[in-house]
């Protein structure tokens, strides 16, 4: 897996190239042997706003249908609780059954193990390459800092 690497003010992170971002801060990989389907995860600024998780859940069963922008559960963290939206368009496959046992591996290991659910189907139409995504971050940043986080 190749990395382009990102830092502005405290703030850094390795983003995977090859990957699709969400303005939301969501990654979309397309899994390999299994074109067509693909793993959804926090991006790493995500998981630092949210800290370690210690639970996900979803409110959908497999092969529902899902669209991008839809509220598709929530995940609980020791910082924040949030609800967790659909980045794309398609049918739900399952959520990461890691996280049941260990939902702390979506910080230690976002791009890897701590995807958080897959998906058949297409990634949203808005939504990036990493050179865009790293665009949308440096901005976000600049703005936050500018109105003092």
């Amino acid at each position: 897996m190749e990395f382009v690497r990102f830092k502005h003010a405290r703030f850094s992170a390795r983003l995977p190239v090859d990957f699709r971002y969400s303005l939301s801060h969501y990654w979309m990989q397309e899994e390999e042997g299994n074109p067509g389907t693909w793993r959804v995860g926090f991006t790493k600024f995500a998981t630092r706003m949210l800290g370690e998780l210690v639970e996900a859940r979803y409110e959908l069963k497999e092969g529902d249908t899902v669209t991008s922008g839809q509220q598709i559960g929530y995940v609980e963290g020791f910082k924040a609780a949030s609800d967790l939206f659909c980045v794309m368009e398609g049918r739900f496959v399952r959520g990461n059954p890691i996280l049941e046992e260990d939902a702390c591996i979506v910080k230690s290991s976002p791009y890897v193990d701590g995807w958080l659910y897959s998906v058949e189907g297409e990634p949203e139409a808005t939504s990036v390459d990493v050179n865009g995504y790293l665009e949308h971050l440096g901005r976000l940043i600049e703005k936050m800092q500018e109105e003092g986080y």
